[in-house]
């Protein structure tokens, strides 16, 4: 019976080839089906190449843009600092007292627009040389110890904490 019952299943699966159960696609198929998944790859790392170039570009734009108008906000504080110099010059007056207390106003409202942007002056009179924010030029005779600033020629700033110009100074001789 196995003998006879074996070609009868042979001839029934040679009958209807899409009853096979492990029936292997073609070679072309699986050409195709290869052909278009390596097109959706690249078409996905073209997409991919093209967002990050158009990512580093607006980047570059915006780093442009926050260098150029970054003392924007500051650049308007200070139009009124000189709009007040420029009247002060427009005066004809012969009053020195008049002349200074303008002065005065347009110096209170500089020191406004440094205070409002973290400019701080430096003023190290009897401190110790600090070469990250003072500058000596000259050294003096003096009842201080050695390294010791004694007087500024010129003040510096910082701003947030950061030199913009160091103080010019003079400092102590040390004893001989």
């Amino acid at each position: 019976m196995e003998q006879n019952g074996a070609p009868e299943q042979d001839q029934a699966a040679q009958a209807d080839p899409a009853s096979k159960p492990d029936a292997v696609p073609g070679m072309e198929e699986m050409l195709k089906t290869a052909e278009l998944k390596a097109q959706e790859h690249y078409d996905a790392w073209m997409y991919a190449k093209a967002e990050g170039e158009n990512i580093r570009r607006r980047a570059a734009e915006d780093v442009s843009k926050a260098q150029k108008f970054a003392v924007e906000r500051f650049s308007g504080e200070m139009l009124a600092v000189m709009d007040s110099l420029q009247a002060g010059l427009a005066v004809q007056t012969e009053n020195i007292e008049g002349f200074k207390s303008g002065m005065e106003l347009t110096l209170k409202q500089l020191a406004s627009v440094f205070e409002k942007f973290n400019i701080k002056e430096v003023n190290p009179v009897g401190e110790i040389l600090d070469p990250h924010k003072h500058q000596a030029i000259g050294m003096v005779e003096s009842g201080q110890p050695a390294n010791t600033v004694v007087s500024v020629m010129q003040k510096g700033y910082t701003l947030n904490d950061r030199v913009l110009r160091p103080a010019l100074v003079m400092v102590a001789k040390g004893k001989e």
